[in-house]
């Protein structure tokens, strides 16, 4: 699959909110197991109007990854408090390399950014996918809309040695 990773631009909302809402839909149905409240409440924020102020945002980096004829296969959105809030491709696109490349692009602005860890809250059907990319599973939370996830972590720094059992817990034991 070819793709092209750039930076996410305002008139990439419509596309994006299209892209996130059948990537929750179809992509994480065995998350919100097809509950009318759960997938209501995971899908009340995804509008157009939304994603274009998230994109617009000076305190976010967002990125999509464009395929060869154009459309959007994935986004990916970075807060520069160190959450990646959005990590969505579209289900026909998993399994391509899009989700890494996504990642990529926005931890190296985070370090760009002098971000030494980042977080996220990722449905349990995708969190084997972090933890391949070298994201630590804390365990459960809640997540902003309810539903049962996972909070995994990730430090940036390069020498940063995880203890014994550190797997386990919530925070990195650096000491930088």
């Amino acid at each position: 699959m070819r793709f092209e990773i750039r930076q996410a631009a305002p008139f990439d909302a419509s596309a994006a909110c299209a892209l996130l809402r059948r990537s929750i839909e179809i992509g994480c149905r065995a998350d919100h197991e097809g509950k009318p409240a759960v997938l209501e409440a995971w899908l009340g924020n995804k509008t157009s109007a939304n994603v274009a102020a998230w994109f617009a945002s000076p305190s976010n980096f967002a990125v999509v990854a464009e395929g060869e004829e154009g459309g959007l296969l994935g986004l990916c959105l970075l807060t520069q408090a160190g959450k990646i809030a959005l990590c969505y491709v579209l289900p026909e696109a998993l399994r391509g390399g899009v989700g890494r490349a996504l990642l990529d692009a926005v931890e190296q602005q985070a370090r760009t950014w002098n971000i030494k860890k980042l977080h996220l809250y990722s449905p349990p059907s995708a969190s084997a996918f972090f933890e391949r990319q070298g994201y630590i599973n804390a365990g459960k939370d809640t997540s902003c809309f309810g539903m049962e996830s996972d909070l995994l972590w990730k430090s940036l720094e390069a020498n940063c040695a995880l203890a014994p059992g550190a797997a386990s817990k919530r925070f990195c034991n650096c000491n930088g």
